[in-house]
């Protein structure tokens, strides 16, 4: 199980209609719970937002 920050997250992202950024992973009950209060850690749906992974990729 990965973890991380979730401003590191690629499914962390910016909703339009609420104006906030959003985890864009269905969270069940529990788990969007702990994420409201700020107390999920070692999420298994982190993943990095590495930008310069292409990058890397074509040299």
């Amino acid at each position: 199980m990965a973890s991380g920050a979730c401003e590191h997250c690629l499914n962390y992202e910016y909703d339009e209609e609420y104006e906030c950024m959003v985890c864009a992973v269905d969270l069940d009950e529990d788990e969007m719970a702990r994420f409201i209060t700020n107390t999920f850690r070692d999420c298994p749906y982190f993943l990095v937002d590495d930008e310069y992974q292409i990058v890397r990729k074509q040299n």
